[in-house]
Parts: structure tokens; C-alpha cells; sequence
């Protein structure tokens, strides 16, 4: 019925998160589609699905060693309980409004509305495939419906296709006079055309190993028509500076409003910033902050200085502890052990992409109105994606390009990005540190030992393994990105640095379902462990290439 109240839009997403009291459905205080500002229901849309991406991608993030992984088995972290958020915020704050807005905007033709809101639900639908396989989503969204069944992942996916292509008619066709309120691109609807170009390339790409003919096609007809993201027309949310009335800052800001603390970063991911090619990458600055720069030699500080490296990361070669003694201080992978008072000098977020501080060797524990006081972003869609992403593909599919070029494009326009994010967010630090002639060299230096080491690569399957280390590198803070490049690519970037444990559980190749939807849809079945894939995996089960699931 065209006239739902909209508490009963919030109601149907309830029979899949929550139990709900249809008591409320009467209440008279509830917005109708009568009274609803479309622009209002999608302003929420889009700070909810700011903080969809900020909570999957975290996740994302522990799983690719971007970020160290607490507890010790894989087991004791990712437990149905603790995806609820993710799970509700898709459907209740997401799915929901997203339904309204579809209505009202077909009723008063508000194209853009149509189109922005579109592009968020085929995003979102997609991302809850790639973390949960097999989702509820046709009946989902029926008000009487408090039991839906599960679409299979594949039907979702060639459902976000289809609302794309709706999206991308919308941000074209005329519309009434009235806009909505854009808060990634201003307005600029011919960018929006462009993310959701990119958006399906990202699509088409994750489909390679089910569809290759039809991935192959489908990503050459993108290349062809030359409207994906550029320089200039990254999708990302911007923060600003205030600490409250109301709270705008980047929500991982918080550690220099609290003077440090938070996440552990991962002893992994420093070591490829500053020691795996024998020289620092360019970005460790900017990605990184270090509130001391030398590691302590106190055991009561930092336990592990200590300690002998278990026999497997001996056996293996993994770092161990730190990745050198200049002052990265975070953990290693599924390190569950206590935390020292630690906060103050612990390595923290830099300038990009939170808008913290550039690391000019300072060495002062991190405090508020630091850097650009939180003027961050979440880096969604970035354009250099776009030519890591065609990497792959060409040397994977043999669509368009050459892959070595466009890894070394990727390389290029990251670099140039983060440096100019860095020289407007915190330009005192970052050129009193370093000149742009002198950043230039690094990264000629950089892209030259890629290059050669590329070219002496035997076969492919090494030479994806070096364009999905760059990728890997270049998506700082986007977990949804590399945890799928990751499953994608069979557990590339390879060998990664295992559990602290010799035995540490099961990779999750997907999430359990969360708590709340299994005590309330009575259709709900949970999976039988972290081993299941989503429909696109096809990759062995139990092992990736490099002799197991780290």
C-alpha cells in the first residue's frame, strides 16, 4: 500500500533485527509520507551509511592486518553478538529510509533523491553480501512479512546492478525543481554518474571467479566508456572539527581528544610501510603518527621487547613485536593480552585519512586541535581503485590495459593524493618535513623498485600477488576493499603474518549472523562456522595459497 505511516517502515526492518511493538504504529507524534521531508530522510541515509562503511570497513581492516586483530582465536572475536550494529544499521537505518525516499521521490519526481538513494542501497545490499552471504532483502522490507527468507547473494548482486543502472537514468532525467542535500559531491551529479560507473566495476570485479565471460564483457564496455572516477571524484565523507554541539570530528579522531590509546596498529602492515622494500614508503607519515620515536627498552610498557618470538613466526620469518625500533608501536595479529598504560606513546592515526597529525618526528603524545582537529574523511571510493582494480582484471581476465601500467597508475595518483591531503589538512608539518621535489623523488624511487621487482616475476601468479600488496597498500582505512581483495585473490597479499597462537581458529570467510536476527526471524538459520563463503568465493576451502588462512 502506497500509504504507510513510516513507523512501519521501521517496523519492517525489525522482524529482522529486533522485536518490535506494533502498539507504536498508532503513535500520531510519527512522520507520514504526508509530512516526511525526502531531503531530511535522506540526510539520515547518508550519515548512516557514513558510519555502515566506518563499521564493516574497520572490520575489514583487523581481518587484512591493516589494524591488529585482538583476542586469540578468530573464534572468540567474531561471534553473532557483535555484528548486531552492522545489521541494523543496514536495515533500520539504511533499507528503511531508502524505501521511503524511493517512494516520495516516485510520487513528486525527485530524481536526484532517486539516484543518490539508490546508489546507497545497491552499496550497501552488495556490501552485506560480500560480509554475510545470503541476506534477507525481497521480503525484507514487507511490513507484514515478520519472518523473511533469505535472496541468494548472486540475485542480490544482479539486483544492485539493476538499481544502478536506475541510479544512474535518475541523475539524468528531469526532475522537479526541489534538490536534495548532497554531502559527498555537492550537487555535482555528473560525478555521482561516475561512482556509480565505479561502483559496478567493483561489482563485475568481485564476479570474476563465477562469471568470467560475463565479468570480462561487462568491464571492458566500463573501460569503453571512459565515465569512471578520476582525479577529483573520489566518493568519500567529509568530517569536520567540532568535538560536540554536534560531534563532526572522524570518529577515530578520538584518540587525540583522549590523548592517545584506542586501536593497537598492526606490526604487520608498518613493517610493508618501512621495511619490507628496505625503505620507508612514502605515505607511513601521513597514514601514521608516532608519539615516541624510539621504541621503549621497558618490558613493563611494551611485554613483548622481552619475549622470544613463538617457534611459527621463527619458522616463517615474520616480525615479530615491532617492526623496528623506531617507534611504530602496535601488535601482532590475534594478540589478546592485557593493556598497559600504553595510550600516550602507542602509534596512532596520522593526517590521512582522520585528520590527525603528520608524523614530522615530534615524538609528543597526540592531544585535541592537533592536525586538522578531525577534518577527516572515510575513503569509500577512491579514483586510484579504479586503476588497481583494472589491474587485476587485465592481468586476471585479460580485459583492457596493461597491468603493470595500471598498478603503476594506482601507485602514482594514491601518492599524489595523500600528499595533498596532507599539505591542506596539516601543510606547516608536512612542508617544513619535506619539500614536494623531495616527496617526488621518493615516489619515483618507489614506483622504480615496483616496477623491477614486477618484471622479474616468472608468472601471474606472482605478479597478482604484487598488484594486490599495492592495492592492499594504497586502500589505507578501507577494509571492505582489501578484505575482499584478500578473499578474491586466493589470501593475496600472501604469507601474511599469522596468530600469535600456532592454532588460531578459522578465517572468517563470512560473518555469523548477528544475534538479533537470529532470535527474531524464525527462517533464520546460522551457519555452521567462520569457513562459509559468500557465493563469489570459489576460492579452495581451509587453505589460501600461502598455506593458510592468516
Amino acid at each position: 500500500m502506497k500509504r504507510r505511516i513510516y513507523s512501519l517502515f521501521i517496523a519492517l526492518s525489525l522482524v529482522v533485527v529486533s522485536a518490535c511493538d506494533l502498539d507504536l504504529l498508532e503513535d500520531p507524534n510519527v512522520v507520514t509520507p504526508d509530512t516526511a521531508d525526502p531531503t531530511l530522510v535522506l540526510n539520515n541515509v547518508q550519515l548512516s551509511f557514513a558510519g555502515h562503511f566506518s563499521g564493516t570497513s574497520f572490520l575489514g581492516e583487523r581481518l587484512s592486518r591493516m589494524m591488529s586483530q585482538p583476542n586469540n582465536l578468530y573464534e572468540q572475536a567474531y561471534v553473532p553478538v557483535n555484528f548486531n550494529g552492522q545489521w541494523t544499521t543496514a536495515y533500520i537505518s539504511m533499507l528503511n529510509d531508502i524505501k521511503l525516499v524511493e517512494e516520495l521521490g516516485e510520487d513528486r519526481n525527485l530524481q536526484r533523491h532517486l539516484g543518490m538513494a539508490r546508489f546507497f542501497k545497491a552499496y550497501t545490499m552488495v556490501n552485506m553480501v560480500d560480509w554475510f552471504g545470503d541476506i534477507p532483502y525481497s521480503e525484507a522490507l514487507d511490513p507484514t512479512n515478520f519472518n523473511p527468507n533469505y535472496d541468494s547473494g548472486a540475485s542480490v548482486y544482479a539486483e544492485a546492478l539493476a538499481i544502478l543502472d536506475q541510479a544512474a537514468a535518475n541523475f539524468t532525467a528531469p526532475s522537479a525543481p526541489a534538490v536534495p542535500q548532497d554531502l559527498y559531491y555537492g550537487g555535482d551529479w555528473a560525478k555521482w554518474i561516475k561512482a556509480v560507473n565505479t561502483l559496478k566495476l567493483k561489482i563485475h570485479l568481485n564476479l570474476r571467479l563465477v562469471d568470467q565471460g560475463g565479468t570480462t564483457a561487462a568491464i571492458n564496455a566500463l573501460v569503453a566508456g571512459g565515465n569512471l572516477m578520476g582525479p577529483g571524484d573520489d566518493f568519500v565523507f567529509r568530517y569536520g572539527t567540532n568535538f560536540t554541539d554536534p560531534a563532526a570530528q572522524h570518529p577515530r579522531y578520538g584518540q587525540y581528544n583522549n590523548g592517545g590509546g584506542g586501536d593497537y596498529h598492526s606490526t604487520w602492515y608498518m613493517w610493508h610501510l618501512t621495511e619490507a622494500k628496505g625503505f620507508d614508503d612514502p605515505r607511513v607519515r601521513y597514514y601514521l603518527y608516532r608519539q615516541r620515536t624510539q621504541i621503549t627498552t621497558d618490558p613493563d610498557e611494551l611485554r613483548c621487547i622481552s619475549e622470544i618470538a613463538p617457534a611459527h613466526y621463527l619458522a616463517g620469518g615474520w616480525p615479530f613485536c615491532t617492526p623496528n625500533d623506531r617507534g611504530y608501536w602496535g601488535r601482532d595479529h590475534l594478540n589478546a593480552e592485557g593493556i598497559p598504560p600504553d595510550g600516550p606513546v602507542r602509534t596512532q592515526f596520522g593526517v590521512y585519512p582522520i585528520g590527525g597529525r603528520f608524523d614530522d618526528d615530534a615524538g609528543v603524545t597526540v592531544g585535541p586541535g592537533q592536525g586538522a582537529d578531525g577534518a577527516g574523511i572515510q575513503p569509500i571510493l577512491m579514483h586510484w581503485f579504479v586503476d588497481f582494480m583494472l589491474a587485476e582484471s587485465a592481468l586476471t581476465l585479460g580485459t583492457t590495459g596493461d597491468p603493470r601500467e595500471l598498478m603503476e597508475q594506482g601507485i602514482r595518483k594514491s601518492m599524489a593524493y595523500v600528499r595533498a591531503f596532507g599539505e591542506e589538512k596539516d601543510g606547516e608539518a608536512v612542508t617544513a618535513w619535506q619539500s614536494g621535489a623531495e616527496f617526488a623523488e621518493d615516489v619515483e624511487d618507489y614506483v622504480d623498485y615496483v616496477n623491477n621487482e614486477y618484471a622479474g616475476l616468472a608468472n601471474d601468479d606472482r605478479r597478482e600477488n604484487i598488484i594486490a600488496r599495492e592495492y592492499w597498500l594504497a586502500a589505507w582505512s578501507n577494509g571492505n576493499e582489501a578484505y575482499n581483495l584478500y578473499r578474491r585473490t586466493n589470501g593475496k597479499p600472501d604469507n601474511m603474518q599469522p596468530g600469535l597462537l600456532e592454532s588460531f581458529g578459522t578465517f572468517p570467510r563470512t560473518l555469523p549472523y548477528p544475534n538479533n536476527h537470529m532470535v527474531t526471524n524464525t527462517n533464520a538459520v546460522q551457519k555452521p562456522g567462520l569457513g562459509t563463503k559468500t557465493f563469489w568465493d570459489t576460492n579452495p576451502d581451509g587453505s589460501f595459497a600461502s598455506g593458510g588462512i592468516y
